[in-house]
């Protein structure tokens, strides 16, 4: 229990670091593995190892945290289980660089020994999200953090691996796989990133065998002719429906190849005639099965043209295109060469562009695993919010195919899959084999290629939790309650946590899924180093403090809309912070105890007024969480206290308080403040933990952290008037004290000169509203005296404000110099109206306009509308005074 007064300014960078290592040392992120509280668990979307915190990490655990403390003020047993990814490419090109710049290569190291460098760069440089992930407050369960390559979620990859394999799930086979040629290993088809990029579509002629003719072939790979084991054309293109020829000469090449009739040509791409590569393209790679064709692989894994390319042999692919071309051209073959702006494929990490290769890979035979996450959904287990997400999901998961998981690298989990050197056997089991049972030879050798690193991030909410062991952690908190993630994995993750959860656990991994949107820079665009408009997230908590930047991040997570950050953003709510702190310390001026017990008999309407507003914002931000609608509690929030609390609560109650009112109205109003101050803190807690946990702390009679607080309860007030009725009078008090500070705010009236006021209500009971709250109004609009009177003839030299239920009368005569005002508002409006008039010159110059960047004619424009909307506020001023005037 502690009355210490709070330090004049609010102070985050301190404050912070002292209450995180106070949450840490208390142990209070951890979950019970036991126990009679309703279970909440999330598991924290795993960063790659190799990760640092970008804007995307910041919203995605703003709003898990936000999730998992909101739950526990709720009463709840929460796990946010922590972990990292392996991240089997990106780390392995991590430390391929460390030791290339010692003047080494893995091949040189040797794989276990690579492996150990792995190791070693991850114990000391592999954690530094965590570290960054901690300032941005996140309350997960550190005690329990997990890495998919540690030694109980190694054991259910396997475990998982030889299930599948043993029920025919998993395959080896030759497959059309994306192939990075720089990072020599397959890709999922989710693992391209695709980009619309300039290129070239070749006509290409592909001359008859008996001499008749000749088909006309469009390509933009012209390197891969040589690949080519067919021509192919639509039976119903009437373009071709009389040739006899059965072959055609493949150009540059002694070769024959067949003319095969198929409805999967389009009839409108190109001439109607495709060359057929089913080495070098997965629909070719169809089409060659369905018709029994040869499949002629004529580039190396390092995309350099192999022997099948004749004399281009040793050309790597661009080269090979460049030097065809000429050849074609030189022999007749080429036709025509036009602009074709197409999608290229691109590894999604080192960015090199892809190549369909043909390739002996293990696959999951992912349909029967999809049908049940595709029912899952259906039936209500599963909602992915927003909704419209839903759709997308479907439409992948209905088309899906199946999941390439081997990956030519060192680092991941090796392949489980040991074959006999002497009778050729697989043998795959959960320990390693070291007889083979079919022949009894002890000369086994491993398969050499590792799982895709999404294999084991399928696995994570189940795995993490001591799977394949029924652990109480497991029994407790599996399925999870929430998944919170970016739309990006989707498919990558979501959809393959989905099918593996239903198929080892029986249970959806998860029973809401929450995708919110992108973090973009205050203009829309995607943030990218290469446009030079990336935010470093710890760079902005570092200049305005870390709840400021996670309101900020919460304020603007509506549903479907992507995130608009600003500096300007973040600093106006800076601002709030501050706010919140100034209101705080005024409180703490009249809180030296604990005022726990409220006094309803001589709560004020104010009191009543602000104990109402508590419970609606109360029950809004609880909804609203609730619903995954971030902005709206942030904006609940953010209105109730700046406006209705600081604004007007804490000046309403500044007569009572100072003891104007009897020591009565005192100490209901001290009870007031507290219970508001208190349960405002809560509330406010799951957004800005850090400066709530400072006030609160020292917020006599209470306990401990905030963390161990109760999400506030307001059933009681409205049993006492604090209710729709308070509300209701209370907003026409402060219409009629508006209504006067407009008028004083209009005619340039000072604020330390008190008025004389006139009200004249509609009604007898606004009349008696107004008397009853007459030292509220006069004290919060500096008044002399304030009439009360019904509504009768509008008094002359007044200023007015009509407001519901009543008019309001301000008597100006002898308070403002009519004549010398007039005169200073029409030096003004000269002056303004020469400002836009200059400015509208500007904007009308249709040179200027078509030279001007962009920028600079948007900050004309505002310039422009902030001058305009000057000129009409001094010219309606300056109406209202000569109507006064003439009155």
């Amino acid at each position: 229990m502690s009355g210490e007064l709070l330090a004049k300014g609010y102070e985050p960078h301190e404050v912070e670091k002292r209450c995180y290592a106070s949450w840490i040392e208390q142990g209070l992120f951890s979950a019970e593995e036991t126990s009679d509280k309703k279970p909440y668990s999330i598991v924290i979307p795993p960063p790659n190892v190799t990760g640092v915190l970008h804007m995307g990490h910041a919203l995605n655990n703003t709003l898990q945290d936000l999730l998992c403390r909101y739950r526990r003020l709720k009463g709840d047993n929460v796990l946010w289980m922590p972990g990292t990814d392996h991240a089997g490419i990106a780390t392995q090109n991590v430390v391929e660089k460390k030791l290339a710049a010692e003047g080494r290569t893995r091949h040189e190291v040797g794989r276990e020994a690579f492996i150990d460098e792995v190791w070693k760069w991850k114990e000391e440089s592999g954690n530094a999200i965590f570290k960054q992930l901690k300032r941005m407050g996140a309350s997960c369960d550190w005690d329990r953090e997990r890495f998919t390559m540690d030694d109980g979620l190694s054991e259910a990859v396997r475990k998982v691996f030889v299930d599948l394999y043993k029920k025919g799930l998993i395959y080896r086979g030759n497959y059309i796989i994306n192939w990075c040629p720089r990072c020599n290993t397959a890709l999922a088809d989710l693992e391209v990133e695709h980009e619309d990029k300039p290129g070239k579509l070749y006509h290409l002629k592909y001359p008859f065998a008996d001499g008749s003719g000749h088909f006309v072939v469009a390509t933009t790979r012209p390197e891969t002719m040589f690949g080519d084991t067919a021509v192919a054309v639509n039976p119903e293109d009437d373009r071709y429906k009389g040739i006899t020829a059965t072959h055609v000469k493949l150009p540059l090449t002694d070769r024959e190849i067949p003319i095969i009739r198929d409805e999967y040509v389009d009839l409108e791409f190109g001439t109607g005639a495709l060359k057929v590569t089913p080495a070098h393209d997965p629909n070719d790679f169809e089409l060659g099965k369905k018709h029994n064709l040869e499949s002629l692989k004529v580039m190396t894994d390092e995309g350099v043209m192999n022997d099948g390319a004749g004399a281009f042999e040793g050309l790597t692919r661009e080269a090979c295109r460049e030097a065809a071309v000429k050849a074609l051209d030189e022999q007749g073959y080429l036709v025509k060469v036009e602009d074709h702006p197409h999608s290229v494929g691109h590894c999604y990490r080192c960015k090199t562009v892809i190549e369909p290769n043909l390739s002996q890979q293990w696959f999951v035979k992912v349909k029967p695993l999809a049908e049940k996450a595709i029912a899952a959904v259906e039936d209500g287990r599963t909602r992915i919010i927003p909704e419209h997400w839903t759709k997308t999901y479907y439409e992948w998961m209905y088309n899906i195919r199946d999941w390439c998981i081997s990956r030519q690298i060192w680092w991941g989990h090796r392949i489980p899959v040991w074959t006999c050197d002497e009778c050729g056997m697989d043998i795959v089991e959960e320990t390693d084999p070291t007889v083979c049972p079919g022949c009894g030879s002890t000369h086994l050798t491993q398969d050499t290629d590792v799982l895709d690193t999404w294999f084991s991030s399928a696995l994570w909410p189940f795995s993490t939790m001591g799977w394949p062991e029924n652990t109480d952690l497991l029994k407790t908190f599996y399925p999870t309650s929430t998944l919170v993630t970016g739309f990006d994995i989707l498919f990558f993750w979501v959809a393959r946590m989905m099918m593996m959860g239903l198929h080892f656990m029986d249970e959806v991994p998860f029973k809401d899924v929450y995708i919110h949107a992108l973090v973009r820079d205050e203009e829309g665009k995607k943030m990218s180093k290469s446009k030079g408009n990336v935010i470093d997230p710890l760079t902005v908590s570092d200049e305005y403090g870390t709840d400021a930047f996670r309101f900020t991040l919460t304020a603007f997570a509506a549903q479907g809309r992507d995130v608009k950050m600003s500096l300007a953003r973040v600093e106006g709510y800076r601002h709030f912070i501050n706010k919140i702190w100034n209101a705080a310390r005024f409180s703490f001026m009249h809180l030296e105890q604990p005022h726990t017990e409220i006094d309803y008999a001589n709560i004020s309407l104010a009191d009543r007024w602000i104990l109402a507003r508590l419970a609606e914002t109360t029950a809004k931000v609880e909804e609203a969480i609730d619903t995954y609608k971030f902005n709206e509690a942030a904006a609940a929030l953010y209105s109730f206290v700046w406006h209705s609390f600081c604004d007007w609560y804490l000046e309403a109650s500044k007569p009572a308080l100072y003891g104007k009112m009897g020591d009565a109205a005192m100490e209901s109003t001290r009870s007031v403040l507290y219970r508001v101050l208190h349960d405002t803190l809560i509330l406010l807690h799951p957004i800005i933990p850090f400066v709530s946990e400072e006030i609160y702390s020292k917020l006599p009679g209470t306990e401990g952290s905030i963390m161990k607080a109760s999400w506030p309860v307001c059933d009681e007030f409205a049993a006492h008037g604090a209710d729709a009725v308070a509300e209701k009078e209370m907003e026409s008090v402060i219409a009629v004290i508006s209504g006067l500070r407009n008028i004083r705010s209009e005619m340039n009236i000072a604020p330390s000169l008190e008025l004389t006021v006139e009200v004249q209500a509609e009604t007898e009971e606004m009349a008696a509203l107004v008397n009853r709250e007459k030292s509220t109004i006069m004290t919060l609009s500096r008044l002399a005296s304030c009439e009360v009177k019904l509504t009768g003839e509008r008094p002359k030299g007044v200023g007015t404000a009509i407001v519901e239920g009543a008019a309001v009368y301000v008597f100006l005569e002898g308070v403002v110099d009519f004549d010398r005002e007039i005169e200073r508002l029409e030096k003004s409006i000269a002056k303004s109206e020469k400002a836009v008039a200059g400015l509208e010159g500007k904007l009308n110059n249709q040179g200027f306009i078509s030279k001007a960047p962009a920028d600079v004619v948007a900050k004309f424009q505002a310039q422009h509308d902030e001058a305009k909307d000057k000129l009409d506020k001094l010219a309606f001023t300056l109406q209202k005074l000569k109507d006064v005037q003439s009155n």
